[in-house]
């Protein structure tokens, strides 16, 4: 895996992570009772952002190493998933008779 594609899974994986992240915990105006003129009542009442980057970094972290020494080990390929057989041999020839 370059460093590159090491990057670009762990935006990937952070992302996942803060989308799960993000509604937890989450009081909205409406719930409050106390909803702001111009907001919706669904609006978040007392948005932490920077404690909700924490806990995601804090789990996305783990998780893209657990992903990045599966990708690095090796031992399951695109060629074990192919259940329909579309894909060529891994050794041989690819020409058509």
């Amino acid at each position: 895996m370059t460093i590159t594609a090491a990057l670009v899974l762990f935006a990937v994986t952070w992302f996942m992570v803060f989308f799960i992240v993000l509604p937890l915990r989450l009081v909205t105006q409406g719930d409050a009772g106390e909803t702001v003129p111009g907001t919706h009542a669904s609006a978040p009442a007392d948005f932490r952002l920077g404690r909700k980057v924490k806990i995601t970094t804090l789990w996305a972290v783990p998780i893209w190493a657990a992903l990045s020494a599966f990708i690095l080990w090796g031992g399951v390929t695109v060629r074990d998933i192919d259940v329909f057989g579309r894909m060529a041999p891994a050794s041989g020839p690819l020409v058509s008779e």
